[in-house]
């Protein structure tokens, strides 16, 4: 629920109804609105049958939020929200890029890609430290190891980090080299998971699973923000469905649906939604165009002896050339007035 306070509500009346609304055990948090303030409504709204909030001073109205997703949902918060990390901000007129190869491999490796990454326009810097993968067989990944890598590399160049993080055990060493934990796909309704990075002064990078619906992925954000940490960020990274050209099918409603029911900004990783470097461009261009906040890239300095996805993996004039074709068309929308979220 949510508590539309009318414009000459003063500080008292706001004071008087998050008194009322911790008075039945619900938390109220304030947001501001286009011209109002609004009292968010946590926990189950039947608590207030006994209380006549609509009848105090102040209030113009009280609506219920119909998502089962609360704090994710734009009902909850009508403007869109723009998550800081670190002064790089993603959900704000620039679209936001990160990229960087699959995994760390090596010192060597890494800081190379980070001054191609750098050199190219981009923000972040990705790369896998732990790397869940479907064998057993697979590289896993360099651990603490690759994180002083990534640590070394953002000394470096001045990028950001973002890299996942795939066990409870893991927060703590990620987020201590990392500026964003990223929660993969395989994650996304890893709840204990979710709870604990919630717990965490950290930004989130949620992707969406593998064949989860967006209601589901929603849900999932909701599990981080009602455990403290109001910083996500959304990543259509494709699901599974039963097209096998590509290595998934690549949502990219989903941006346009996201913007519409949540206020969280969303980026696109046309990388792992594709499999195919030579669609990444195509697709990176469609995802600027349908408003998404960012792009997530992989880039090798020589995707054919990566460890993993070498083929998806954009070579170093190929990162270049989708860097300046999305450049290009981010300032043509922004100048034109062409990136609107108005239905119709």
């Amino acid at each position: 629920m949510v508590i539309i306070m009318n414009p000459e509500a003063t500080s008292h009346n706001i004071d008087e109804v998050i008194k009322a609304i911790k008075s039945v055990g619900l938390e109220a948090k304030i947001m501001e609105g286009a011209q109002q303030k609004i009292v968010g409504v946590i926990g189950d709204k039947t608590k207030l049958a006994s209380v006549a909030i609509d009848a105090l001073p102040g209030v113009e109205s009280s609506v219920a939020i119909s998502k089962s997703y609360k704090l994710a949902s734009r009902e909850f918060h009508p403007q869109s929200s723009i998550i800081d990390v670190d002064g790089v901000k993603i959900g704000g007129d620039v679209p936001v890029v990160m990229a960087g190869p699959c995994a760390v491999e090596s010192r060597e490796q890494l800081l190379k890609a980070a001054q191609i990454v750098k050199e190219g326009g981009a923000q972040f810097l990705r790369g896998g430290a732990y790397k869940p993968r479907t064998s057993p067989y697979s590289f896993q990944g360099l651990e603490v190891e690759g994180l002083k890598y990534l640590a070394e590399a953002r000394e470096a160049t001045g990028l950001k980090i973002v890299t996942e993080v795939t066990t409870v055990e893991g927060i703590a060493p990620v987020a201590e080299y990392a500026d964003m934990l990223q929660i993969g796909a395989r994650n996304m309704q890893n709840f204990g998971l979710l709870k604990e990075v919630g717990k965490c002064n950290r930004p989130v990078l949620l992707k969406r699973g593998l064949a989860a619906t967006i209601d589901e992925w929603l849900n999932a954000a909701e599990y981080i923000m009602n455990a403290g940490n109001p910083n996500v960020v959304l990543c259509e990274r494709g699901i599974r469905t039963y097209e096998t050209y590509t290595r998934n099918t690549l949502d990219m409603s989903a941006v346009a649906a996201v913007k519409h029911l949540s206020h969280l900004p969303i980026i696109v990783d046309p990388s792992h939604g594709t499999g195919k470097w030579r669609m990444v461009k195509p697709m990176a261009l469609a995802a600027i165009a349908a408003g998404a906040d960012g792009l997530m890239m992989e880039m090798h300095p020589n995707p054919a002896r990566a460890l993993s996805d070498g083929m998806q993996s954009l070579t170093p004039e190929h990162y270049r050339a989708v860097m300046t074709a999305v450049n290009k068309l981010s300032k043509f929308m922004h100048d034109e007035n062409l990136l609107t979220l108005d239905e119709g």
